[in-house]
């Protein structure tokens, strides 16, 4: 039992001591962290909302200076549903259906799912269709000699 107990000390210490390793910053000093975060790439709301809270800042904090965000455009909902979906579609080949999932995984508007998934060209959609589907073929036969 002591060993068991001595186990159990040291995994409370080692989660005090991190705790303390983690700086609570006050809402000037994450600003300007959390503006450069969102200039990097665009972020969906939950995603910086997350940002905020690993800072261990408040709740009305948090949403003090996702409002600032908003208005100085460094977050914006549409746009980043726009570059998701269009980025996930010519890089991933990911269709409209799994976009979507992806977009409400990441709490985006249902209104901003839809923006994004009008940027996919109808055109490129039926040839990336057509391609994956004939890849998808050829990886068929090959497994099952009786195709």
């Amino acid at each position: 039992m002591s060993a068991d107990r001595q186990v159990c000390g040291l995994f409370v210490f080692a989660i005090l001591f991190l705790q303390t390793m983690i700086k609570k910053l006050t809402k000037e000093q994450a600003l300007p962290k959390i503006k450069q975060y969102c200039a990097y790439q665009e972020r969906c709301h939950a995603e910086v909302r997350e940002k905020l809270y690993s800072y261990r800042l408040y709740k009305n904090e948090v949403d003090q200076l996702i409002s600032q965000l908003i208005e100085e455009n460094y977050l914006n909902e549409e746009r980043f549903a726009i570059q998701y979906a269009g980025g996930k579609f010519r890089m991933n080949q990911w269709g409209r259906v799994k976009i979507k999932y992806a977009l409400r995984q990441k709490q985006v508007s249902d209104y901003s799912i839809k923006k994004g998934l009008k940027e996919i060209g109808e055109a490129d959609y039926k040839k990336n269709l057509a391609k994956t589907r004939s890849t998808k073929i050829k990886n068929i036969k090959k497994r099952n000699k009786y195709f």
